[in-house]
């Protein structure tokens, strides 16, 4: 079910697709009732579905809490964390090796994408941890770690830093969906700045080798801003942004390692994120 279909429970477990349907139907025999429906490509629970998946998340995470306990050598299956790219080449491998510590033979898999994505990804189970961007809301899933300002950014090679703003502002900015561009347009709209796409882009370390060629102007956090590049928000006489929040997102009934590596990235989060004003 988390995984959304035979063939990758195949593929993660190693076996045959065909002895995954196998097992899948015994269990609907024992269980007396289907457990699974088919939406187009993806499985569906049916009510019984649910009931018994909400068990065996449960059976799951107390066997390796009392392997644990006990020192026995558990298999334990990869634990699945979703991150910005923002925290890529600090918040994740610090988090990484401390957790290493405490778990040395489990496998961390580490996803890369936007929050829209992470959100949906916990919600099915495929992600057991996921730190994701929200605009300032009372009804925001997930714990609240920070709330960041935002800032305009750009490199010192923009040629018209020292001079007067053009009339379309360039930007910089991650392709859609995505909070920071949704915030900056929102923002110039409401102002009545003129601006104009200069370059869209997946990749973070894009966004800022762009703005280190002049290409443009863009809002980020203040966290690992790169070298060369500097806020410009005042400079240029920029509307203030809207703040954001930065939320821990959690699947229920965490495994006794998604536990430790759920406090572990909160305690390195906390520790890490600069300019934020944090949660109590």
């Amino acid at each position: 079910m988390e995984l959304g279909s035979f063939a990758r429970a195949a593929l993660q477990l190693g076996r045959s697709q065909s002895s995954v349907s196998m097992q899948l139907r015994r269990l609907e025999e024992q269980a007396g009732r289907p457990l699974f429906t088919r939406s187009g490509r993806s499985l569906m629970p049916t009510e019984a579905g649910e009931a018994l998946l909400a068990y065996a998340r449960r059976i799951v995470a107390l066997h390796d809490e009392a392997a644990a306990a006990l020192g026995m050598q558990a298999e334990v299956a990869a634990v699945r964390l979703g991150l910005p790219q923002d925290f890529f080449e600090d918040v994740m491998p610090e988090t990484i090796a401390q957790f290493s510590q405490l778990r040395p033979g489990t496998h961390v898999e580490v996803m890369a994408g936007r929050n829209a994505v992470f959100e949906e990804e916990v919600k099915a189970g495929r992600l057991d941890l996921a730190l994701a961007f929200f605009p300032p809301g009372r009804d925001n899933p997930g714990v609240l770690l920070a709330t960041l300002p935002l800032f305009w950014f750009a490199g010192e090679a923009l040629p018209w830093l020292s001079g007067t703003r053009p009339d379309r502002l360039p930007l910089v900015l991650y392709d859609n969906p995505c909070l920071f561009r949704r915030a900056a347009l929102r923002t110039l709209d409401e102002a009545k700045v003129a601006w104009r796409l200069s370059l869209t882009t997946p990749s973070l370390p894009g966004v800022w080798a762009a703005l280190r060629f002049g290409q443009g102007i863009t809002v980020r956090t203040s966290h690992r801003v790169p070298a060369g590049i500097r806020d410009v928000g005042d400079v240029l006489h920029l509307p203030q942004l809207p703040p954001i929040e930065l939320r821990m997102l959690a699947r229920p009934a965490l495994s006794l390692a998604c536990e430790i590596l759920r406090d572990k990235l909160e305690t390195v989060v906390r520790s890490r994120v600069t300019g934020a004003a944090v949660a109590a």
